[in-house]
């Protein structure tokens, strides 16, 4: 029904509502915060020299609540959830099938060993270089897990036949179970504040949201989104199949490694910065094929866009579920998303090799 409408006028409306989201967003929390508030803090953000003098002056309370807390926290989580549509978007592609997801395949689970060794290993750091760890020890690490993660389940699941969706996902399984002892293990030997750091991988959390990870997450989705997009006409050459894709021209081998690699990259920074958020991957891409359709020339934006706006949702109703406690975001996008992935394994029955 969407498909009829043209792509800059659903991707500006879709943008116009994460606009709306974010200040909604603001003002949501174990404190209430007026939606006034709200946008008028996100004005004076934005506009400060020119808006400012005409508003009155936000409580000092509100205003350290938001700038300290909720908008961090909202920016880190919109970069977050379009960094993982846009890598989901990406692999769904390359392997040409609809069950593909950094989380599913082992991927988010490899990022987050990486991670943890970083966290245990290097704990004596953190107190006396915080910003090393955060921006440098972890991101690499996670990076490396997933980048071999990656690796191993695509070598497993490939042959001279082509791409075997089950043996991905089998080794999938196996490779997150070996990563859930290994992270146990940690658990282990860990004292009390690994035990805390551990804990927000696991889970799934963006309450640490820090300006410097905010930063890193912006890089990270602006360089991923430069580059996919120029690889967006092979992309949509891969889903003829790779033969047809090598007579167009495309340099499939090469794409692939490189592809697989700039995944990695992704789910390695979003790991680092927020723990294991499972199943944006899987679910954005397919509302994304079913507003405007399979060309990644359109879908790879707008999977970062609706990923940033189902991330931000499942947040908002993490923060108010169970106040005055907080649900971690992990535990809320698992609870929408393994229906979806469950009826996607039924409606691809008979077509899974």
């Amino acid at each position: 029904m969407l498909r009829h409408i043209p792509f800059s006028l659903l991707f500006t409306a879709f943008t116009l509502l994460l606009c709306m989201i974010i200040v909604i967003s603001i003002s949501v929390g174990p404190m209430n915060i007026s939606f006034s508030h709200s946008l008028q803090s996100s004005i004076q953000n934005i506009l400060p020299t020119f808006m400012t003098p005409k508003i009155h002056d936000l409580p000092i309370h509100v205003e350290l609540i938001i700038q300290q807390v909720r908008l961090p926290r909202t920016l880190l989580c919109l970069l977050i959830g379009a960094i993982l549509g846009l890598c989901g978007a990406v692999m769904q592609g390359l392997f040409r099938n609809p069950l593909a997801e950094p989380g599913i395949i082992g991927v988010s689970s490899g990022a987050a060993l990486g991670a943890a060794l970083a966290i245990v290993f290097f704990a004596e750091l953190k107190q006396d270089y915080p910003l090393f760890m955060d921006m440098a020890a972890v991101p690499i690490f996670a990076f490396l897990g997933g980048a071999l993660t990656t690796i191993i389940v695509y070598k497993l699941g490939t042959s001279q036949f082509g791409t075997s969706v089950t043996v991905m996902l089998l080794a999938g399984v196996a490779i997150s179970a070996l990563s859930g002892a290994a992270i146990g293990y940690l658990n282990f030997i860990a004292d009390d504040q690994m035990l805390r750091d551990l804990s927000l991988w696991s889970m799934g959390s963006l309450a640490g949201a820090t300006w410097a990870g905010i930063g890193l997450a912006a890089i990270t989705l602006i360089s991923l989104l430069a580059f996919f997009m120029r690889q967006a006409m092979p992309l949509n050459a891969l889903l003829l199949g790779e033969a047809e894709a090598i007579h167009l021209g495309v340099p499939v081998q090469s794409l692939k490694r490189k592809l697989i690699l700039l995944t990695a990259v992704g789910v390695g920074v979003t790991v680092s910065l927020s723990g294991m958020i499972g199943f944006i991957g899987l679910v954005i891409p397919h509302l994304g094929r079913m507003l405007i359709g399979p060309d990644h020339r359109a879908l790879l934006p707008f999977s970062a866009i609706l990923g940033a706006l189902l991330l931000t949702l499942a947040d908002m109703f993490a923060r108010v579920a169970v106040t005055p406690a907080e649900l971690p975001v992990g535990i809320v996008t698992a609870i929408v998303g393994a229906p979806f992935f469950l009826y996607l394994l039924f409606s691809q029955k008979g077509r899974i090799v």
